[in-house]
């Protein structure tokens, strides 16, 4: 059972916010609103490009910690479904 999210938001900036939630409507509804983080409440308004599902928040947020850590770019790749491109685009190559 899904209890939570983490989620892309590219607001009017055209910049991207990661976040994560366990109500993901109700947080889409206070972004929207200029609730949901300073950053967004200055950007507004904001359109949900990205999401994924997770069984705990702890999950969820451990996965928008790093996703924070990547680049626009691989965030992109995500967000267009280019998995096989976002190894290529990792900043530390081995």
């Amino acid at each position: 059972m899904t209890t939570a999210y983490t989620y892309i938001l590219q607001c009017a900036n055209g910049e991207y916010y990661v976040g994560s939630t366990t109500d993901i409507e109700k947080r889409l509804q206070e972004h929207q609103a200029g609730l949901g983080g300073k950053f967004t409440s200055t950007h507004l308004p904001v359109k949900l490009v990205y999401i994924e599902d997770y069984s705990s928040i702890e999950l969820a947020f451990a996965r928008e910690r790093q996703l924070h850590g990547w680049s626009r770019a691989k965030k992109e790749a995500l967000i267009n479904g280019d998995l096989s491109s976002l190894p290529s685009l990792s900043k530390s190559k081995h």
